[in-house]
């Protein structure tokens, strides 16, 4: 897959999330991911599976929240098998608070999969959310 469809591919599936398919973007992961989420909040580290990365990060951010995440895309940006996607989140935390954060994440694609990803979040919003 070259630019254009590592793109597309990133744009199909938030265009899946956004319509309630939270699934959508966890089922591109490679199973050997390695995905990097910087900064210092609970979540901050290099997990080097798929598996590794729903259980230390996404099912935790979850069990924080009242609903899901809604996200809106703003940017993506494709060179080769790399892809930048700038994205909103919106969502409340169980005890109402708003979890609204930006995100940048730059990704590797390699045969319809990410098998690489960092990602650029307010971690202060993440580290506020635990206190919740």
């Amino acid at each position: 897959m070259g630019a254009t469809e590592n793109k597309q591919l990133i744009q199909d599936v938030f265009a899946a999330w956004a319509k309630g398919d939270g699934a959508a973007f966890f089922n591109i992961l490679a199973d050997d991911v390695r995905w990097t989420v910087i900064g210092s909040s609970p979540v901050s580290r290099t997990y080097t599976s798929k598996q590794a990365f729903l259980e230390g990060a996404t099912k935790p951010l979850s069990a924080k929240l009242a609903g899901p995440i809604q996200p809106t895309v703003r940017n993506i940006i494709a060179e080769g098998d790399t892809v930048v996607l700038q994205w909103e989140g919106k969502a409340a935390s169980k005890s109402g608070k708003p979890y609204n954060n930006n995100y940048c994440w730059v990704m590797k694609i390699g045969n319809g999969r990410v098998t690489e990803g960092t990602a650029y979040i307010d971690t202060e919003l993440v580290s506020e959310l635990w206190k919740s």
